[in-house]
């Protein structure tokens, strides 16, 4: 077999339809949309929740229950190995992981998790610690403070 001789296995590749392209294709005058009616208009097709102006199953049924999605804080998250980077004796604060790329905005705090190892000695200025996050501080003599 020679590179030229290459084929496609037969009924793998299939030419697209081009509608509305002369009498010869079959698929001229309306392109297969049939006659007039919704689905031959251009945009004539409504969303997936749509059900022919019939009240669609979405709005009939009850809504139950409290989402507290629109009032929930969302904090900024940095993991404990990523602050290594900060020099010896510095204080990292909100605006610093802001700066250096930790964190990309503030949302509604910062919250430090105990991901990663801390060799350097760190005073961490921020919203919420997890545990681990304040042991793992503490043991490479830093110090963490709740804003």
């Amino acid at each position: 077999m020679k590179l030229h001789e290459l084929k496609p296995a037969p009924g793998s590749r299939k030419t697209r339809h081009r509608v509305g392209r002369g009498i010869g294709s079959g698929m001229g005058k309306t392109s297969r949309r049939g006659q007039k009616g919704q689905g031959a208009r251009s945009g004539g097709t409504k969303g997936p929740g749509f059900e022919g102006g019939q009240m669609p199953i979405h709005m009939r049924l009850p809504k139950r229950g409290f989402n507290n999605a629109a009032f929930a804080t969302e904090y900024a998250v940095v993991n404990v190995g990523s602050l290594g980077r900060f020099a010896p004796g510095e204080t990292v604060t909100p605006e610093r992981l802001v700066e250096a790329g930790l964190v990309k905005s503030l949302r509604d705090g910062v919250k430090v998790l105990g991901g990663g190892d801390l060799a350097v000695a760190l005073t961490v200025r921020a919203h919420r610690f997890s545990k681990s996050a304040v042991e793992k501080i503490e043991a490479a003599g830093g110090k963490a403070e709740v804003i």
